[in-house]
């Protein structure tokens, strides 16, 4: 998510699970081949695995990305079909290459034939006027034909025409039917499903209809759903108490301040930690008020966490 799931964020999320798949903001083509691009691609090992998510048009310059992604160690490269926003559709890049699949087709084969890791796809099922199920059943024809046998599916057209980037993700109308035919349908696929999933109960629901399941903004705005995702997926042991991810976070905090990074640049994905808790609006407004001020360190996210009561966190 574009401005979100920096490498901060990733982190902090690796804290509480370590199985479920991580995915970068998505990076143009251009930022990495003709911008700065050790800050676009640097991430610290604990955050494996995670998958670098690319916008692009142009096949040789998506070959170089994913070699580029590969030889800095990623698990994944993904290709962004999906995202809504004027600057992608300006760009030639984004949902709007929905509209061109043997294009998205000669991106992939191209992907592919520079990388051994995995190259997957994420899309919306269609865009604008055009007819969700034939479009989407026809972009996963023509691209898997390249070789592309994972696709994640964000069940929501984009109007690329008339809505917001913002209007995009709540307007147009869920279409988890035709996630779930694609995987009827397409059965040696992995289809992976996105959008409006909130919760882990309705994610283990999605997993009766498709492979596996994307969550975003859930996952930003009350990060603890995660702590639960290895015992319930993965067989693997429940996560973090919340004040103990906290702590485990000091050391990542002044490793990052003394490499000139600021406190509110890590803590502001933070924020959502301790939501529905009581002494939670405590915890968001000490941050917020403090994170900021020069020479902030992790003194001021621990004395954030003390105005939550451990016992209420430790019940929850």
């Amino acid at each position: 998510m574009m401005d979100w799931t920096d490498r901060h964020c990733r982190y902090f999320h690796r804290l509480l699970s370590r199985n479920t798949l991580l995915y970068t903001e998505m990076v143009t083509t251009g930022a990495i081949l003709h911008g700065d691009r050790e800050r676009h691609l640097r991430f610290d090992r604990a955050e494996h695995p995670v998958a670098l998510q690319l916008g692009g048009s142009e096949p040789a310059d998506l070959a170089a990305c994913a070699r580029i992604a590969q030889e800095h160690g990623y698990d994944e490269v993904n290709l962004n079909v999906g995202c809504p926003s004027d600057r992608v559709q300006s760009g030639r890049f984004g949902a709007c290459l929905m509209a061109e699949p043997d294009l998205v087709a000669r991106l992939v084969d191209a992907m592919r034939d520079a990388v051994s890791i995995p190259v997957t796809v994420k899309s919306r099922i269609a865009i604008d006027e055009m007819e969700e199920w034939p479009t989407l059943e026809g972009f996963v024809r023509a691209v898997s034909a390249a070789g592309c046998t994972h696709f994640i599916v964000h069940a929501r057209k984009a109007w690329l025409k008339g809505l917001s980037p913002k209007e995009n993700r709540d307007i147009p109308p869920l279409r988890y039917d035709l996630v779930h035919r694609l995987k009827r349908e397409y059965p040696h696929l992995e289809i992976a499903i996105n959008g409006g999933i909130r919760t882990l109960d309705e994610a283990a629901e999605q997993l009766g209809h498709v492979d596996s399941v994307m969550i975003g903004r859930a996952a930003y705005e009350a990060p603890y759903l995660l702590a639960d995702a290895d015992r319930r997926f993965f067989g693997g042991a429940p996560g973090l108490e919340r004040h103990a991810v906290v702590e485990a976070m000091v050391p990542y905090v002044e490793a990052q301040l003394s490499k000139g990074q600021q406190l509110s640049a890590i803590t502001r994905h933070m924020l959502g930690l301790f939501q529905g808790l009581p002494g939670a609006r405590s915890w968001r407004r000490h941050l917020s008020e403090n994170a900021h001020r020069p020479g902030a360190g992790p003194e001021v996210m621990l004395a954030a966490a003390a105005l939550v009561p451990r016992e209420a966190a430790e019940a929850a």
